[in-house]
């Protein structure tokens, strides 16, 4: 399958948008330069064709800027991230999680049905491809603290603010 790979950049950082053939979202992860984005390349889709290509990651991209500037509050981009059926699951659930509001581990775990699954739901967390469009950020821990965000508490807190400052 061929893969086509876009750095951009936003008010908090460079993203990495790789889309498939059909433009559906692949990946979206913060990633600093186009080195570090060549490593996690290899090491998501291996010996699949990726190749750079500005153009066809270009609703990504608006749709993103659309989101930072408070423009945007849910996501219209087909997503096919690579991971399990139960990783789906919570994947599904997180983007059905409202604009600005959060939840819990356990919260997401007891709404797919097992409330004692709030590790489980923490590794699919952990594993979600899509940064911000599939909204892992969201989630935080039984005490409303914030907890592991795969690029950085700071990244996180700055989401969640800014989700709460443009909550129609």
């Amino acid at each position: 399958m061929n893969y086509f790979a876009h750095l951009f950049e936003t008010p908090i950082g460079t993203l990495l948008s790789v889309v498939n053939i059909d433009n559906a979202l692949a990946l979206l992860s913060f990633c600093p330069n186009q080195k570090q984005a060549e490593l996690l390349l290899s090491k998501e889709f291996g010996e699949a064709c990726v190749v750079w290509d500005t153009g066809r990651s270009a609703l990504v991209e608006t749709q993103i800027g659309e989101y930072f500037r408070g423009e945007r509050q849910t996501f219209t981009l087909p997503l096919h991230a690579k991971g399990t059926e139960f990783q789906h699951r919570v994947w599904d659930a997180l983007v059905s999680l409202p604009y600005g509001e959060t939840t819990t581990y356990g919260r997401l775990a007891a709404l797919l049905g097992n409330s004692n699954a709030s590790r489980a739901v923490g590794g699919a967390n952990a594993a979600n491809p899509i940064a911000i469009v599939v909204p892992c950020h969201r989630v935080i821990g039984a005490k409303g603290n914030l907890t592991g965000y795969a690029f950085g508490l700071s990244r996180k807190k700055q989401l969640l603010e800014l989700e709460r400052k443009h909550v129609s």
